[in-house]
């Protein structure tokens, strides 16, 4: 028998070693050593278990129109208190539409992601007229698709600047608040199926260079800042029906190209990548971090 299994039950425990984790007991909860810094992420005793965003205030980046306007309109459908888009655009009839629909819950806040002053900024306003932020969705992003090649510096660097940057200033600013609040918020990347594997209907290995540091950021901003209690996860989306992907579908060997690929034959609606990011925004997902969730529905394409 091991010598756990014959310890005096009556005698003080045994040392337990936490890989440099001091001040957490073996029930995730704060002791003396280590309470000013680490935070419980137990489940309050009044949590509710469902999948909802109910008096929260989401934080969206690009959501004017595309994916963040899908994730915004799923993140109203299931009772976000107010969701934020932080965008460089001004918005447009369809951002209007579901503003009016929404009585008002949808919000634009100019905001240029690539500039940390610009981003603390719109945070700040965002924390001023509500009270509070619980969530931030990092999707402002571009694409380029073009041989490998082909791409010149400029070309480079707009890509890397919105897509890696402008997340990682988004998300440090948002976890900044998050602490200073006292709110064990929840932070979601829009990566891309990319990250995995190339695209092969449209390649582009700068885009998806970056949408691989953005998936590899969640990760690890996920094991520095659970002791804050904030959760840091991402989702990879496949081909999505926008302004930016209309001629995946339009080339002439499409319809060959789904028989090869597999899967469901299309691209998806924005608002079909909805219930994974209102589930790892909610409080449903408590112990949910460091994950990538991919939502895509052509198997075969990556």
């Amino acid at each position: 028998m091991s010598p756990i299994a014959t310890a005096d039950l009556n005698s003080p425990s045994p040392a337990i070693h936490t890989n440099g984790l001091d001040g957490i007991d073996v029930n995730g909860r704060s002791s003396s050593a280590g309470s000013s810094t680490t935070k419980s992420t137990q489940p309050a005793a009044n949590h509710h278990w469902r999948i909802t965003l109910e008096n929260k205030v989401i934080v969206i980046t690009g959501a004017n129109r595309g994916i963040g306007l899908g994730i915004a309109e799923v993140c109203l459908a299931n009772s976000a208190s107010i969701v934020y888009s932080f965008d460089l655009f001004e918005p447009g009839e369809e951002f209007a539409a579901i503003k009016t629909a929404y009585r008002g819950r949808l919000r634009y806040i100019h905001c240029d992601v690539t500039n940390e002053t610009s981003v603390t900024n719109a945070i700040d306003t965002a924390v001023e007229q509500t009270g509070r932020l619980d969530g931030l969705v990092a999707n402002a992003g571009m694409t380029k698709h073009q041989p490998a090649l082909n791409f010149d510096r400029p070309q480079l660097e707009k890509l890397f600047n919105l897509n890696v940057y402008g997340a990682y200033f988004c998300a440090t600013a948002a976890a900044k608040k998050f602490i200073e609040l006292d709110i064990k918020g929840s932070i979601v990347f829009t990566a891309s199926m990319t990250s995995y594997r190339p695209n092969r209907a449209a390649p582009s290995a700068p885009y998806g260079g970056t949408k691989a540091a953005v998936r590899n950021m969640a990760h690890t901003l996920a094991m520095e800042w659970a002791q804050h209690g904030i959760r840091v996860n991402s989702i990879s989306p496949g081909f999505v029906k926008t302004a930016m992907t209309y001629f995946v579908d339009q080339a002439p060997d499409w319809d060959l190209k789904m028989q090869y690929y597999g899967g469901m034959p299309r691209l998806a609606d924005p608002k079909e990548l909805g219930g994974a990011y209102v589930y790892l925004l909610s409080d449903g997902a408590s112990y949910t971090t460091g994950i990538d969730i991919p939502v895509a529905g052509i198997v075969g394409a990556w």
